[in-house]
């Protein structure tokens, strides 16, 4: 039989009671239950125990008890429920009062904890006087960024912070960040600004809402910044399109959040966008603004410099990883810009700076206004120290692959220079020129021969017209040639192109960034792309913000099947990440190198994991290496020199206008010739060199010169026979290895 295991019947079966034999009840009627036989005995479990009836009535105590026991309640002091939690309480526990002196947000005595601001010490006395609800408190930026911060970074924010909070410089409020690209000038800022919004020595937020104006390309990479590094901690505000009605409600909206848990503290826009609704920011306060590439403010005089001025803030950041360029009145609207009236009025500048400066820089000056003219430059300097900090790419070599930079001189095909040469001939463009002033049809001549430099193509519709100094120049294209199609044979410098993409995409699985100052050198990009299936996408002036986001984002991701990126370097040349890359072709130089470094430093930033390869392109013996040695002569307050070719005039003097319509083929390089390299023999580099020997020109930062048995680089040794006929090229980490 089934013996039951009910624990009346295992307390029976141990009393040694005989079992008796169940039977199934007969009936579905429901029994109440018995918990004890009629003899009396109980077979209840001795586990259980014995159920009490609820009744409703209290139990009642006499009046001395009740006392005792409310007494008793009353006794107990109120406490946080939770033990030994001793976590900052904030706003969000209500009825609470912190005892004691006030606590910084964050422990200022953690290991690599960053203190920004450390409040004096004071002795046992003056710690007895002193009000507890206003001693000031250590600011610590939050261990979520500081463990992230290198160790120039870290020295940045603590500079940022400083200027801003006005410890620099009393009574002036802002400062200019002029690290070089890639020193991570982006995280730096976020950190000021998360900081500021969070925390002060007055224990409470120094600002409420802060604002980021940045080209329109970089609205949506400023936007994930903020969101990988604070990781949802705020909500920022983007502003990257829309109508002017949905923007203006967004901008109000903004402007009219108040207190110390704004919603959406952080707003971005554009410079475009702020302009066209600058009214709409002007009604209220922001704590902080920062301008991303600050140097589109440079003259004052434009629309978008008196917006941003008009705005009441006192902090303000200006961004510029560019150096500043030589005008003086342009180094002076940056700084009034960020610190009104430290360098004085325009009128004032001009006159206690910019004239003497400018005369002792005369070659003509005398000893007293030369010597005049350096103590004011360091004067200017010493001032603008003070809120200006800056930093070299050179730091990133610790950090960072080796970054390998050439510039290739490829020599012109026999079509190119005969075209270059009847334009010479016909144009006349020496001959325009008049008292060393350059004209518009000298202007049009330099832009004609830097677009016949790369490629017949761009200046064939110029010839079928037959304008000035392409008269009859049809007839030296081939018999049937079309533009519909590229022909890389036409073109040094599109051969040498060909050859570094195929031997590229045949041995390594790198992939390459193309960059023109033309669209048109981009259209002929797409044609050879097409021609050899290269899977590619396209960046210029016509794609939207969003779409920029996109394509960006899908090329740096590893499982991406383009192969090439191409970039318009007047469109897309500043702020990108394009860390997916590590090869860079620059196709054609610009007058300002600050454009041609901004472009260069798209794929050597932080997240790169490849060595990085930059490939200048320069056509031999034409106006591109005159463009390239101008770029590198040095200038007292900067290596930058024109910003725009129409500029051109108030650099070069009549000899050297004219020595840029010239042609000289007989040389594997110009520049290396104008240099007089002693490093070299017979174009070869000997190493170690010559006992006092040195390259002491301009282009000493140019490590090597080499031809084609000095190369390293497999891809362009590959490229060499094409059309290449010198390089120069220099390597991020030759410093560090102490290589001459």
């Amino acid at each position: 039989q089934r013996r039951s295991l009910a624990p009346s019947q295992l307390a029976k079966r141990k009393a040694g009671e005989e079992e008796e034999e169940w039977h199934p009840p007969t009936t579905r009627k429901r029994q109440k239950p018995v918990s004890e036989t009629e003899s009396g005995e109980c077979y209840r479990s001795p586990f259980r125990k014995p159920l009490v009836q609820l009744t409703n009535r209290p139990h009642c105590l006499d009046s001395s008890q009740h006392e005792a026991f409310i007494r008793s309640i009353l006794s107990k002091p109120f406490k946080v429920p939770i033990p030994n939690y001793k976590g900052p309480l904030g706003l969000r526990a209500l009825g609470i009062k912190r005892a004691g002196l006030r606590s910084p947000l964050h422990d200022p005595f953690e290991e690599g904890a960053l203190v920004l601001y450390e409040p004096p010490l004071l002795s046992a006395h003056d710690q007895l006087k002193i009000d507890k609800d206003k001693a000031p408190v250590h600011v610590v930026v939050d261990p979520v960024l500081s463990r992230v911060l290198r160790p120039h970074q870290r020295e940045g924010v603590k500079f940022l912070w400083d200027c801003v909070t006005s410890r620099r410089i009393p009574g002036s409020h802002g400062c200019i960040m002029a690290d070089e690209m890639g020193l991570g000038k982006t995280l730096q800022c976020i950190t000021l600004m998360w900081t500021l919004l969070r925390q002060s020595p007055d224990c409470k937020p120094e600002i409420e809402k802060a604002m980021v104006v940045s080209p329109s390309s970089l609205v949506r990479n400023w936007y994930n910044e903020v969101e990988k590094w604070l990781g949802g901690r705020i909500q920022p505000l983007a502003i990257d399109g829309g109508s002017k009605e949905e923007i203006d409600r967004k901008l109000v909206g903004f402007m009219n959040q108040r207190g110390l848990r704004v919603p959406s503290p952080i707003l971005i826009i554009s410079y475009e966008t702020f302009r066209l609704h600058a009214e709409a920011l002007q009604k209220g306060s922001v704590g902080l603004v920062i301008c991303d590439e600050g140097h589109r403010l440079k003259n004052s005089e434009n629309q978008t410099y008196q917006a941003l001025n008009s705005l009441n803030t006192p902090r303000r950041v200006l961004i510029s990883g560019t150096p500043i360029q030589n005008d003086l009145l342009e180094y002076f609207s940056l700084v009034h810009f960020v610190n009104s009236g430290i360098l004085g009025t325009a009128q004032e500048f001009k006159r206690h700076f910019e004239i003497p400066i400018l005369k002792g820089r005369d070659a003509d000056a005398s000893e007293a206004e030369r010597h005049k003219g350096e103590e004011r430059l360091k004067e200017l300097i010493s001032i603008v120290n003070r809120c200006l900090i800056r930093r070299t790419s050179d730091i990133l070599s610790k950090y960072l692959p080796v970054k390998i930079e050439q510039v290739v001189c490829c020599r012109l095909t026999p079509l190119q220079a005969e075209l270059y040469k009847n334009f010479l001939k016909q144009a006349k463009p020496v001959e325009e020129l008049k008292e060393g002033k350059i004209s518009v049809s000298s202007l049009s001549s330099i832009t004609s021969l830097k677009k016949l430099c790369n490629h017949p193509a761009l200046i064939h519709d110029k010839c079928v017209e037959e304008e000035e100094g392409f008269m009859g120049a049809l007839d030296l294209f081939p018999a049937g040639y079309s533009t519909k199609s590229v022909e890389p044979q036409l073109s040094g410098k599109m051969l040498v192109l060909d050859y570094i993409l195929a031997v590229t995409k045949s041995t390594s699985n790198d992939k390459v960034v193309l960059v023109s100052n033309y669209t048109q050198t981009l259209d002929l990009f797409e044609k050879l792309c097409r021609n050899r299936r290269y899977l590619y996408v396209r960046l210029d002036g016509t794609m939207s913000i969003k779409k920029r986001a996109k394509v960006v984002e899908r090329f740096n991701s590893a499982s991406s099947p383009e192969f090439i990126f191409m970039l318009s370097s007047k469109a897309g040349g500043c702020g990108l990440n394009l860390i997916g890359a590590n090869r860079l072709v620059m196709f054609d130089p610009d007058w300002n190198p600050a454009n041609d470094e901004q472009a260069m430093a798209r794929v050597w930033r932080d997240g790169q994991k490849k060595t990085c390869y930059i490939y200048r392109l320069l056509s031999t013996g034409t106006i591109e290496e005159k463009i390239f040695q101008r770029q590198t002569h040095k200038k007292a307050l900067s290596s930058c020199v024109v910003d725009e070719e129409q500029d051109v005039e108030r650099h070069f003097s009549l000899g050297e206008l004219k020595e840029l319509f010239t042609l000289n083929e007989s040389t594997t390089s110009d520049t290396h010739d104008k240099i007089k390299c002693r490093r070299c023999v017979n174009g070869h580099q000997v190493r170690p060199p010559p006992e006092g020997s040195d390259c002491t020109s301009d282009l000493s930062q140019w490590h090597h010169c080499a031809d084609k048995r000095g190369l390293q680089d497999s891809v362009l040794k590959a490229a060499w026979d094409a059309a290449v006929t010198f390089t120069f090229h220099h390597h991020s980490h030759e410093e560090q290895r102490g290589i001459p």
